[in-house]
């Protein structure tokens, strides 16, 4: 069995930091759609993982394109889904560029379900191979029941429910990220225990079925006690980023589009 108790360095850049619709929402004149704050215009939800030279993405967001030219990523060597819903898959025809860079076929890692559903709508990113990279995305698919090594980098799934639906996060070194989520097992949290950085989503302060409240992620941040915590995937009715976090504990801070952090 793998172990992420290991001594790793990670540079995590948040890609983006919103939740499906991302900030500003379309049609939108509320305070937080028209702050003039650039931290609060906020890209669909997406990281990059720097971890010894190796290159990770997780999930291919909608604004894939636009992240990868803001952040200047211009390698990937492997892209880790946490679900299927759209908002974490739809940027997946971007990774064409990056087979024609490299000049090989991307690995993508995915559980059972997310897997099936990848299979099912990007059919031809993993079939019937051009004779030439860049006509469409050539991608590797594995399926993970438990810890797998993408890359060199030992990553343990961190199941959770987002809603009623069964999702995952990950664990890598000390890093755990959680997107999407509403609830999360007693196993889960143990795996999400001595971490460095968790980074978690917060999608508002009003209740939701599937997405934990503001309240709801400070609750879990309090248990597991991470070194820090980064609040993420947020709605434009969370509040505006100068209000809000002013009032969180001091290893509590809200991610920005494109801020970088180191995590050991």
């Amino acid at each position: 069995m793998l172990s992420w108790i290991v001594a790793i360095v990670i540079d995590l850049t948040f890609l983006g930091t919103g939740t499906s619709t991302g900030i500003p929402v379309i049609g939108c004149d509320c305070a937080v759609c028209t702050s003039p704050d650039p931290r609060d215009q906020r890209l669909r939800a997406s990281v990059h993982l720097n971890i010894d030279g190796a290159s990770i993405l997780i999930d291919t967001s909608p604004d894939m394109r636009a992240q990868m030219l803001r952040a200047n990523i211009r390698q990937i060597d492997a892209v880790l889904f946490t679900h299927m819903h759209a908002d974490h898959t739809a940027g997946l025809d971007e990774l064409r560029r990056y087979n024609i860079m490299q000049q090989e076929r991307i690995p993508v890692w995915a559980n059972a379900a997310t897997a099936a559903e990848l299979e099912e709508r990007f059919a031809y990113a993993f079939s019937s191979p051009f004779p030439f990279f860049g006509g469409k995305p050539d991608l590797d698919l594995h399926v993970f029941e438990g810890p797998f090594a993408a890359v060199g980098a030992a990553v343990t799934p961190v199941p959770v429910m987002h809603g009623t639906l069964p999702i995952v996060g990950f664990r890598i070194g000390g890093l755990g990220y959680l997107t999407d989520a509403k609830t999360i097992p007693p196993e889960s949290r143990e795996l999400l225990r001595g971490l460095d950085t968790l980074v978690i989503t917060a999608l508002r302060q009003k209740e939701h079925p599937a997405h934990m409240t503001l309240a709801e992620a400070l609750d879990t941040i309090e248990d597991l006690q991470p070194g820090r915590a980064f609040l993420s995937h947020l709605g434009h009715d969370m509040g505006r980023h100068g209000e809000v976090e002013p009032a969180l504990p001091d290893h509590v801070r809200i991610a920005v589009d494109n801020q970088t952090v180191r995590i050991s």
